[in-house]
């Protein structure tokens, strides 16, 4: 089930929508109307359909009371769209954010990407061991910990932008980048999963933008104690406006097909085939020894191809970014000016 948030016309507050036979129906309205005219209440249904999380989190049952009321609004034929404004928003507030990195390919073409770009006098080493072994420099391969774990560094979950709207570009960066991933919705919390408890806490799926200061990326690998992580992704990332279902893209995560357009261009194109560790694996590691809750959200890391230092291409202001990810949904972004305030020289 694919499904937004939407403001109510009326200003009472928020419903989902659901998308059903090439029509968006708003869950809130829809079920005001069939308590009026069958003088019964949908309890489920009733208690989730403002809230994404609250509808992952009630699972089958939540589904198959929505479905029940969307084949009912098709049979009395409503037309309920004047009861909600379609303009896109967040679809929720992340309550955490996690990245991982499952595809080798991108950690080894990005590090790539990262020397050509900042390492001038490395990269025509490397150019020439690739050129001579046929094969990657064994330095650009992740470290040990990359194969045994599906690692991840802690992201700022307040700084989630929606579809449409301006990404800043914070005054410390001339190299701003975009990445294509997909994002993880927990809709069961635990602790210790295992990687089949953990994929049985996986309520959606959304499209992920994490963009990157790819310049201080380079220093802060290099130079700061707390690795590429800090200031160099903290500063925006943004989601797509449609969450789809777990059942729906679970069982055939490994054949999905992600693309990058900027200015309407392709940029960059990749599938989600071959990670190296499973969405299980991933909600499994971050619930070790800790804590795991509904709408927290775990990024996948970038599909193969989908970021620009791996095909060295680069963002400039105004630049609009529209990601894709086939069976999900899209992603649009505006790249805004880079700031001025600079309080601290680096």
């Amino acid at each position: 089930m694919r499904l937004r948030r939407a403001r109510l016309q009326d200003g009472s507050g928020f419903t989902l929508i659901a998308w059903d036979d090439g029509t968006w129906v708003p869950l809130v309205p829809a079920l005001q109307a069939f308590q009026e005219r069958e003088g019964r209440v949908l309890e489920g249904l009733s208690r989730t359909a403002d809230d994404v999380v609250a509808f992952l989190a009630a699972g089958q049952e939540a589904r198959e009371q929505a479905e029940a009321l969307l084949a009912w609004v098709r049979e009395q034929e409503l037309d309920l769209s004047a009861t909600f404004d379609p303009t896109p928003l967040l679809p929720f507030a992340p309550r955490s954010f996690r990245d991982c990195s499952l595809w080798e390919q991108h950690m080894v073409d990005a590090a790539r990407g990262l020397v050509e770009r900042f390492m001038p006098k490395l990269s025509r080493v490397v150019r020439l061991y690739e050129r001579v072994a046929k094969r990657p420099f064994p330095k650009l391969r992740p470290k040990p910990m990359f194969y045994q774990v599906p690692i991840y560094y802690m992201g700022n979950h307040l700084n989630f932008y929606g579809d449409g709207e301006e990404v800043p570009w914070p005054s410390y960066s001339r190299a701003l980048d975009y990445e294509l991933e997909i994002g993880v919705i927990v809709a069961t919390g635990g602790r210790n999963f295992t990687p089949e408890e953990g994929e049985r806490a996986i309520g959606g799926f959304v499209v992920l933008n994490d963009f990157s200061a790819r310049d201080m990326q380079a220093r802060e690998f290099a130079q700061s104690v707390f690795g590429p992580v800090v200031k160099a992704k903290n500063f925006a990332n943004a989601l797509g406006p449609d969450v789809v279902t777990a059942d729906e893209i679970l069982p055939r995560f490994e054949q999905l097909r992600g693309v990058v357009r900027v200015n309407g261009e392709v940029w960059g194109e990749g599938t989600t085939a071959n990670p190296v560790h499973s969405l299980g694996e991933m909600v499994a590691y971050a619930s070790w020894g800790e804590n795991l809750y509904p709408g927290e959200l775990l990024g996948t890391g970038t599909l193969p191809g989908c970021s620009g230092v791996e095909v060295g291409r680069w963002l400039r202001p105004g630049d609009e970014v529209t990601l894709e990810v086939t069976g999900i949904g899209t992603l649009t972004n505006t790249v805004g000016q880079p700031e001025t305030k600079t309080p601290f020289r680096l």
